[in-house]
């Protein structure tokens, strides 16, 4: 009798256990997202000189370097985005906390929001453009990689969106959930080469998806947006690697010039920016991640200022910060010491607390993370 009831058990949380995992399965595929074929890319983008059509894969202008035996904090291993990060803050994140109600009906000339990391919303000439928005956590599974403080808002509450852009595939960078959600609207995204079939995928019509390579661009009623090149990778499994490309951009409005860095190691391709496109009013440039041991797959405090220069920017503002534990050291580490260093550099820094509406020129930012732990 007890023999029965064991097999019973068994047998039914083995069901039960397969289902989960199946489950589990399904929803890791669907927040991959599809890609083009080898033959699709081929031809596609084939020509490309940093396209290595051999190796089915977009090329970095630097090779990205990867020493674990450098890496500053030790290397704990993947297992270490499951777990709460003990570089997190002690505390909940200031914030504006916003409605729909709290986003004016017109959107006006130039006004800046930070939704955490290196989600942002920006008003240009009467139109809004939202900018690698990741509302949840970053990766394909809710436990993996979570978020320090919940956004300001919910998905919900956004307004209406003109342009939806996106930098690269990374999950922190490219959230399904929050393509779905404005899959059924008006919205035009405007991605780099190959990140479309991602979004095809999750229901974007094709038609409202222009892919761009690196100094090709996008008109949008009067805004001119231009992909330019950086120093990264991309990928959202072990299988697909460079499969798409990966962008900074040149926002050029009537009167209003912006540059936005993604993720990017340091190297020459800012002067270039800075010369062909240049100068710019503001510059948004990445702070966080950096680590000895990838040393060119992101920004270092000091290359932060040296980035606002080479791109000829008047003010610099902060992204890719304060959201997720991504490289092994203290959250506010990297605002400290590139606020400090704008300071002595005497570069203008723009630091809003999330959900914070700003006006450049108008609304004046603090460091709001110093009494913080």
């Amino acid at each position: 009798m007890k023999s029965s009831k064991i097999k019973k058990f068994v047998g039914g949380f083995s069901i039960i256990l397969l289902v989960l995992i199946l489950a589990a399965v399904l929803r890791v595929n669907d927040q991959i997202g599809a890609r083009y074929s080898h033959e699709e890319n081929i031809q596609k983008f084939g020509k490309l000189p940093y396209y290595d059509s051999t190796m089915n894969e977009f090329v970095s202008p630097q090779s990205i370097i990867s020493d674990k035996e450098k890496t500053t904090g030790g290397d704990p291993g993947f297992l270490r985005f499951f777990t709460k990060s003990p570089y997190a803050p002690q505390s909940e994140l200031p914030k504006v906390k916003l409605g729909k109600s709290d986003f004016s009906e017109t959107p006006l000339d130039l006004a800046l929001y930070w939704f955490g990391h290196s989600t942002a919303l920006i008003e240009l000439d009467g139109h809004r453009m939202l900018i690698d928005p990741v509302l949840d956590n970053a990766g394909p599974l809710p436990g993996i990689t979570k978020r320090f403080s919940a956004a300001p808002f919910e998905r919900e509450d956004l307004p209406s969106i003109d342009v939806l852009l996106i930098t690269h595939d990374h999950y922190d960078h490219l959230e399904a959930n929050t393509i779905k959600h404005f899959a059924a609207t008006n919205t035009k995204f405007v991605v780099p080469l190959g990140v479309g079939a991602r979004l095809k995928g999750w229901g974007v019509p094709p038609n409202q998806i222009t892919e761009l390579a690196w100094h090709q661009s996008f008109d949008f009623n009067g805004i001119k947006i231009t992909a330019t090149p950086g120093v990264h990778y991309s990928g959202r499994s072990n299988k697909d690697r460079n499969k798409t490309l990966w962008a900074s951009y040149v926002i050029k409005g009537k009167e209003t010039k912006l540059f936005w860095s993604g993720d990017t190691g340091y190297s020459e391709h800012f002067k270039q920016i800075g010369e062909k496109y240049g100068p710019f009013d503001i510059a948004f440039v990445e702070i966080d991640a950096w680590n000895n041991g990838w040393p060119n797959t992101h920004l270092f405090p000091d290359q932060v200022i040296q980035v606002v220069s080479d791109v000829k920017a008047r003010s610099l503002f902060p992204i890719h910060l304060a959201t997720f534990d991504l490289a092994l050291h203290p959250w506010k580490e990297s605002i400290e010491i590139v606020s400090n260093l704008a300071e002595k550099s005497n570069v203008n820094i723009i630091t809003p607390v999330m959900g914070q509406k700003t006006v450049p020129g108008v609304t004046k930012t603090n460091k709001w993370w110093a009494s913080l732990r």
